[in-house]
């Protein structure tokens, strides 16, 4: 199921109108529309608060709208291990299997605003 059925789905089970779920999340109704409708991409911070008012963990949220199949993820996952080489990919995923989803998020948030923060 995409991202925007899973959200409508679990908006839709807990009796919320689009009006005020966009409300709960801090987002316009039109964005939400989209959203919903799979015509926009939500940013990281928008899918935590969508995961917070639907009160589901955002990798839940995230693992169950899985829309790629295997052979694109490894591909994709190949082309990344390759642009950003062996060696660092190595030392990046043994740091990183320690930390929970929410740390990952965080340090994605970090990195970001330090990238762009310039």
């Amino acid at each position: 199921m995409s991202l925007g059925k899973q959200i409508r789905t679990q908006r839709e089970q807990l009796g919320l109108s689009l009006e005020d779920f966009a409300f709960r999340v801090r987002t316009g109704q039109q964005t939400m529309e989209r959203i919903e409708n799979d015509e926009h991409t939500p940013e990281l911070q928008t899918i935590l608060r969508i995961s917070t008012v639907l009160d589901m963990p955002a990798s839940e949220l995230l693992e169950s709208t899985n829309t790629t199949n295997e052979s694109e993820v490894d591909d994709e996952l190949n082309n990344l291990i390759m642009e950003v080489g062996v060696k660092r990919t190595k030392l990046f995923l043994r740091h990183v299997k320690e930390f929970t989803e929410d740390d990952v998020l965080k340090v994605m948030e970090m990195l970001k605003e330090i990238k762009y923060k310039k």
